[in-house]
């Protein structure tokens, strides 16, 4: 870190915006870009979906001259589990290259005037009328640092609309504390009123809100009828006032003790916060030890984590001892919609109290999550670990079907070699096994999450990730042969590297809690590189040069066309140098 610029290199702007400074770029050179990052499906009635961005706005295109330009996408479908994938959706032609028994090959391929201005879709499901799993297995690679093999067990809900689900007791707990005031607290409103009346006929719920005190809808479970349900939004609409401190504890062991006689259904605990506490590792503690003690099925804990402010590490930690969903909401916006879903998944219970007896023949395992979270219709159930020792070849699951039965699922062990099943598992690891050397203070783990961080280039709390100039071997020779020539050259380092911000979430921050700072979104400010084409895009306001003072200022609004032209000009200036130069226009958005 002692040898890493300072200066702005790239990160996330915004939870779906990174931006990245390509450093000592001369006038008249080819840049070629190649990004590449992973992302996970969406889950839904029985479909995986992905959009991928695709959009390129106008204003990044050349507009002194058109010409033709090449689209192209490659896409390869291997599920690994080999069974038949049906083709839903897509927003692009793709041509069908190959398919074979479970892998599906595309390709897109198109000269156009204009680059897409559309993202690319995609969507498929796996026909199964039943549940069904599987376990695939890989061994370590040469270069993997672990000698272990890994696995990874996931279980599907299958295509069965009609498959009853277990009845809920519900409890919220939700942080009316001062720093949710404005959007944060009218968005959780708005997506609990909707969560509410999603309940089912037989289910129950309670809401208890907190800050420095607790002020709860109920003294007991109420049934979700439809008279209360509309007594319980009104309760909120007048209880729901952002002011006061946060207490955790308090609430979680009140909804704790609600649910201490349930039968038949599943106790659950939605936790709602935007704050971080000092007492959090003795929160999972003592959560920990009262599920322990339960002897039936223990109250499940699901976490939602708001804004940046919130210890997300402690919530994952929570949401694995309580074998319930975690999820969060970066952007005010996106709170109602990452709620819902979040709710639908964690209500949706198919099978329960799940076990799998494959660690009789294994010498030695670990597994991500430690504790099985329980299978729902709204997503698949994966865990993932390693290994040493030999798997036999089927193995069962086994849980609690919502009539109270029994349910045995066969699991197919499948070796898989064309399936590069560390990348697909690296990130699960390095969350969860930082959440577990935060809750443990473990050194030990902590250079674990090290070590897979830098090996799979994936950034965790522990490692920083760097933009670092890397050249080919003809390059290399080409800057020998210039410096023979310039001795006298004072540039920059020739090793350059560049640290890049905003990749991690931190462990919170209590004393914004305290002082009840606004929830905290996306502070990271945007580099002054970046106003020229904020503003462009908005056809409005003032547009900064990229590399010197020089800048435009408009007082109305400006055509698509004019801001392109004056964005090219503030660049072409930059590329000039040129210093204080300032020039006003004044126009109503004509030619």
């Amino acid at each position: 870190m002692e040898n890493t610029a300072k200066s702005e290199g790239g990160g996330f702007l915004k939870p779906q915006m990174f931006f990245l400074t390509i450093p000592q770029v001369n006038g008249g050179v080819d840049i070629s870009i190649r990004v590449r990052w992973s992302q996970k499906f969406i889950y839904k009635d029985g479909q995986f979906s992905v959009t991928v961005p695709f959009k390129f706005p106008k204003y990044i295109t050349p507009f002194a001259k058109i010409f033709l330009k090449k689209e192209k996408i490659y896409l390869n479908v291997n599920p690994g589990i080999g069974k038949e994938i049906m083709l839903h959706t897509t927003s692009h032609p793709l041509k069908e290259k190959n398919r074979q028994a479970g892998k599906l090959t595309f390709l897109y391929e198109a000269d156009v005037e204009i680059w897409s201005n559309k993202d690319f879709e995609f969507s498929f499901s796996i026909y199964s009328n039943d549940l069904f799993g599987g376990i695939l297995l890989k061994s370590a690679t040469t270069n993997d640092g672990d000698e272990r093999d890994m696995f990874s067990l996931y279980l599907f809900p299958g295509s069965n609309q009609k498959r009853k689900v277990f009845k809920n007791e519900v409890v919220f707990v939700v942080d009316i504390s001062g720093s949710m005031q404005g959007k944060p607290i009218e968005n959780v409103r708005s997506a609990l009123s909707a969560s509410l009346l999603e309940l089912r006929p037989g289910d129950h719920f309670d809401i208890i809100a907190f800050n420095d005190e607790l002020h709860s809808f109920s003294s007991c479970m109420e049934p979700a009828t439809e008279d209360v349900v509309e007594n319980a939004i009104n309760w909120m609409n007048k209880i729901f006032v952002a002011e006061g401190g946060t207490d955790i504890m308090r609430p979680l062991n009140e909804a704790i003790c609600l649910l201490s006689s349930m039968k038949n259904s599943i106790p659950q605990i939605f936790l709602v916060t935007d704050g971080a506490v000092e007492d959090e590792r003795n929160i999972c503690h003592t959560v920990r030890t009262h599920l322990a003690n339960r002897d039936s099925i223990a109250p499940r804990i699901s976490t939602f984590g708001i804004g940046t402010y919130c210890n997300h590490h402690f919530l994952k930690m929570l949401a694995s001892i309580g074998k319930g969903q975690y999820d969060a909401a970066y952007d005010s916006d996106a709170v109602g919609k990452h709620m819902l879903g979040w709710f639908r998944r964690a209500t949706s219970t198919i099978l329960a109290n799940i076990t799998v007896d494959f660690f009789s023949d294994i010498d030695e395992f670990e597994v991500y999550p430690i504790h099985i979270p329980d299978l729902s219709a709204q997503s698949p159930l994966i865990i993932s670990g390693r290994c040493y020792g030999k798997f036999p070849e089927t193995l069962k699951a086994k849980g609690i079907l919502a009539d109270m039965s029994y349910a045995d699922i066969d699991l197919k062990v499948q070796d898989t070699k064309d399936l590069s099943l560390e990348k697909a598992l690296a990130k699960q690891h390095i969350d969860l096994l930082t959440a577990r050397a935060w809750f443990s203070e473990s050194k030990q783990l902590e250079e674990k999450v090290i070590k897979l961080s830098i090996q799979n280039s994936i950034p965790s709390e522990y490692t920083c990730m760097v933009l670092l100039q890397t050249e080919t071997d003809q390059q290399e020779a080409v800057k020998k042969v210039k410096k023979r020539e310039s001795r006298k050259h004072s540039g920059p380092d020739d090793n350059l590297s560049i640290s890049v911000r905003s990749m991690v979430n931190g462990f919170g921050n209590v004393i914004a809690t305290r002082e009840n700072r606004p929830t905290g979104f996306a502070e990271a400010k945007e580099p002054k590189s970046f106003e020229i084409y904020h503003k462009a895009g908005c056809c409005h306001g003032i547009a900064y040069c990229c590399c010197c003072p020089c800048c435009i200022k408009t007082c109305s609004k400006l055509n698509d066309q004019l801001v392109i032209a004056m964005a090219q000009l503030c660049t072409a200036l930059s590329c000039l140098a040129c210093w204080e130069c300032c020039t006003e226009f004044c126009c109503d958005g004509s030619d």
